[in-house]
């Protein structure tokens, strides 16, 4: 974890919040465009915000769009934080990087724009060729991306169809946004060019909940879980203190290695080879080996 003071809270779009933070006594930790942290509230409540600002700068920029049916978190930062106040943050972690390209098509929906802005950044200044469609009903930071970036960004409601047809051989496109959106990019564009990033998970179904257990390699331990209950339950009722943030299987902040077994993947992010995100993943065999 790291320590980190709000330096400056500014009001960037109708319902938006930017937020500069600074370290408190140390400097706060590197990080690359996609990055994001967990944020843990003075209400005890931990949320994930992308890093809007820039890599190179000393500080870090989140910006929080006030939810209409908020769950606690958005409503205590637009209502109660304010400068000088210290935060726990988590260390970045990133689970939606920009890949070297020659060019790059992002498109960003509303508060989707936070990952993507430094991802634009970045790809200019790389001398990459870089295009990005920013829409929504509120849309952050467009003022500074007309100033930055001038006639590559173009706002709207993306024509996803067209979009894909005028797509270049080696363009990758990066798409954070609703739902919908997200969906219509996936219909368009191919999946080997198409990196997404989802603030919540989708609506998927699975098979029914099963009973197992896991092995716990380096503890000599085995731990069993029950069909209602979730891997990451689980272990911490067991003494296992794996992180965790949004329980949702989109933050990646509870990643675990397994060592055998088969499981089942319901995250959002994809997992890598050899790893799962106990909140959400199950396994399809009787005994899953976990690194632990």
């Amino acid at each position: 974890m790291q320590k980190a003071i709000i330096d400056d809270i500014s009001s960037i779009a109708d319902g938006v919040a930017a937020l500069t933070l600074v370290g408190a006594g140390e400097p706060l930790a590197a990080w690359g465009p996609g990055a994001h942290i967990d944020v843990t509230l003075p209400n005890w409540l931990t949320r994930q915000y992308s890093l809007c600002g820039d890599p190179g700068a000393e500080d870090y920029r989140i910006a929080v769009r006030r939810e209409r049916l908020s769950r606690g978190g958005s409503e205590y930062v637009h209502d109660h934080l304010r400068p000088g106040r210290e935060l726990d943050i988590s260390r970045p972690r990133n689970t939606f990087p920009l890949i070297p390209a020659p060019e790059y098509l992002f498109i960003a929906g509303g508060i989707g724009i936070t990952p993507i802005l430094p991802m634009m950044r970045a790809a200019v200044t790389s001398a990459a060729a870089a295009t990005l469609v920013h829409c929504g009903r509120s849309m952050p930071f467009a003022d500074e991306l007309r100033r930055e970036h001038g006639d590559r960004v173009r706002f709207g409601r993306p024509d996803m169809a067209e979009l894909a047809a005028g797509l270049g051989p080696e363009t990758l496109v990066y798409c954070c946004g609703p739902e919908p959106m997200l969906a219509a990019a996936e219909a368009a564009f191919p999946a080997d060019r198409l990196h997404v990033e989802r603030f919540r998970p989708r609506t998927r179904t699975f098979a029914p909940d099963t009973a197992f257990e896991a092995v716990c390699a380096r503890s000599g331990r085995t731990v069993p879980v029950e069909a209602d209950e979730s891997l990451l339950n689980a272990l911490r009722f067991a003494g296992f203190p794996v992180s965790s943030g949004c329980r949702e299987g989109v933050c990646g902040s509870c990643e675990l290695r397994y060592l055998d077994g088969e499981p089942e993947h319901r995250d959002e992010i994809g997992a890598a080879e050899g790893r799962l995100y106990p909140c959400v993943s199950r396994s399809r065999t009787d005994r899953l080996t976990l690194d632990l």
